[in-house]
């Protein structure tokens, strides 16, 4: 297979975004779980020393920035989304003058920095839940929490029926210094994450501090994690059968905006344009745009696109109405086929229902592989063909599966314990890349390395690695490598101009600024490309002349058009 592209313009600088005071609008975001990247100290866990060795691929492959998950001082109850210190780099990843020399020599290639900060909850070894937890009740060390004496006569029953992210309570009882029963306290997620009181000026305070910590030290934007959760609503009702918009008591509360307004506020005082990027997970069109205003978020996480299956109307809605709720804040759309969390898409897109729902993640489910890796090489021209940001998790630009054989002894992930076994957990996304070699660790530690990869890469990546992919003008990482490349240097994909072109139901046929066309062929038969372009890349050879089934095609008009809905 081969991969047909345009010549470079003269005019395209080699960063078109790199002087954008709105830079995050149009974006390929590359998001790093430094745990898995690279190993740069051979210890067996990637490390900033790793991630710097291979800034010049990143370089290549084409991105504008790098999305790190958390990389602070935690003890890892939850892969880093515990975070102990804030101001701190955990040790096995390096140290805070790394990561400052990190973000400066990215910043040098053109490459920004995103960095990502969990304001719902800390670590149970944050300093701060220490000394509340050593506190008495009603001090002001456990106002910064959601400590409550219980219900029942003797305070034996949790505060609320609620139910955790990961499964199970909410409420997690603690042991006074008697050896007795004490209070309770909230953590919508695992045991070892307390949620904080954000009706406390010491938690808004703190954060506008962090972000200001990250801003100083070269960061261009932050993510939000859980960004939709912070407040809560202090009767501790419990959450109704069928919420109404902003009646839930844990998640889209209204003071939540007043929080990102002090944000922005922070983030504006810069220069050099900083973002702030949104984790929601909001159905309701409406209220998710409410985060989006002039004065708060910059651009929001779109999960509802990687979830749906891969059917034409399914895809269609999503897109339509992604734009729909971006469209009255002016903000730009977001997209992305996985993340650190999600089952990776050559294996979600193999099975007999390829949408993703957590609830739904069962160990053994089978997969198709070769259709997987076919609607996987499909969906990653689609997406970044859309308009807006495009959000690229590591490893998929190499076509990775989702390792599902982990033995159990060694997984790490806490949606898995607190399942009882039932959800095989995340992380069989989060098993280091490939980067060279016949064997493990296939190139991710150096080669007098002292420890083995933190979880065990599959034998069969050894035909996936950057090293054999390079050589092979088809392969998933040159198809990747292609399509940023087109998508930078083609004027009509960087704007917000998008229309959809009449063709059969399951075909997804649409028109980015005057010239450039796209289709994803959904259906079981070939389809003929749109007349009198030229092809600038197809994830899959046609066959005579039309696009098969299961594949994406780019085309450039040769007589511009203002499209056609």
């Amino acid at each position: 297979m081969t991969v047909q592209q345009i010549d470079r313009p003269a005019d395209i600088p080699e960063s078109a975004i790199e002087g954008d005071p709105r830079w995050w609008r149009t974006a390929v975001i590359y998001q790093i779980y430094p745990r898995s990247f690279a190993d740069g100290n051979g210890d067996g866990t990637g490390d900033l020393a790793g991630v710097r060795s291979r800034l010049p691929y990143l370089r290549e492959l084409g991105v504008d920035a790098l999305w790190f998950t958390p990389w602070y001082v935690s003890p890892l109850a939850d892969g880093g989304y515990d975070v102990a210190d804030y101001r701190a780099i955990d040790p096995a990843f390096g140290s805070l003058e790394d990561a400052e020399r990190l973000i400066a020599e990215a910043r040098k290639l053109g490459i920004r920095t995103i960095v990502d900060v969990v304001p719902n909850h800390v670590s149970e070894e944050h300093p701060w839940f220490r000394a509340a937890l050593a506190a008495a009740p009603g001090s002001p060390e456990r106002a910064r929490f959601w400590f409550h004496p219980g219900r029942g006569e003797r305070g034996e029953r949790m505060p609320t029926d609620w139910v955790s992210n990961f499964g199970g309570p909410t409420w997690t009882r603690t042991t006074n210094p008697n050896g007795m029963p004490g209070e309770w306290y909230l953590h919508l997620f695992s045991a070892e994450q307390p949620d904080l009181n954000w009706n406390h000026p010491d938690v808004r305070r703190e954060f506008e501090d962090v972000l200001a910590f990250w801003f100083d030290r070269g960061a261009a934007g932050v993510r939000i994690d859980s960004a939709a959760l912070l407040v809560k609503d202090a009767t501790l009702p419990e959450i109704p059968a069928d919420p109404r918009p902003g009646e839930h008591p844990n998640t889209d509360r209204d003071e939540l905006h007043d929080i990102y307004r002090g944000w922005r506020a922070v983030a504006d005082r810069y220069a050099d344009p900083k973002a702030l990027v949104g984790e929601l997970w909001i159905p309701d069109l409406e209220r998710f745009a409410r985060y989006l205003r002039p004065d708060e978020l910059h651009t929001a996480f779109n999960f509802d696109f990687l979830a749906r299956p891969w059917e034409a109307l399914a895809l269609r809605a999503s897109i339509d109405e992604t734009l729909a709720a971006h469209a009255p804040a002016g903000a730009p759309a977001t997209w992305l086929l996985s993340n650190h969390d999600v089952t990776r898409p050559v294996t979600r897109y193999g099975r007999t229902d390829s949408s993703f729902a957590f609830l739904a993640k069962r160990r053994g489910t089978p997969t198709d592989a070769s259709l997987g890796r076919r609607r996987a090489r499909a969906a990653a021209l689609l997406v970044a063909a859309l308009p807006g940001s495009l959000y690229i998790y590591q490893g998929d630009e190499l076509g990775l599966d989702e390792v599902e054989d982990l033995p159990v002894e060694l997984l790490r992930d806490p949606m898995h314990f607190r399942s009882g076994g039932v959800d095989p957990g995340r992380d069989g996304c989060r098993v280091p890349l490939p980067w060279s070699g016949k064997a493990s660790p296939f190139g991710f530690s150096p080669a007098d390395a002292s420890g083995e990869p933190w979880l065990p890469q599959p034998k069969h990546w050894a035909k996936m690695t950057v090293e054999a992919q390079n050589a092979d003008p088809g392969s998933m990482l040159n198809l990747y490598r292609a399509a940023l490349r087109i998508r930078k240097e083609t004027p009509g994909l960087r704007d917000d101009r998008f229309a959809w072109l009449d063709g059969p139901a399951d075909v997804l046929a649409f028109q980015r600024g005057d010239a450039f066309v796209a289709f994803t062929n959904l259906g079981p038969s070939p389809v003929p490309p749109p007349a009198d372009a030229q092809l600038l890349i197809a994830s899959h050879d046609l066959i005579d002349g039309r696009l098969p089934s299961d594949a994406t095609g780019w085309w450039r008009r040769r007589e511009p058009t203002d499209g056609a809905a």
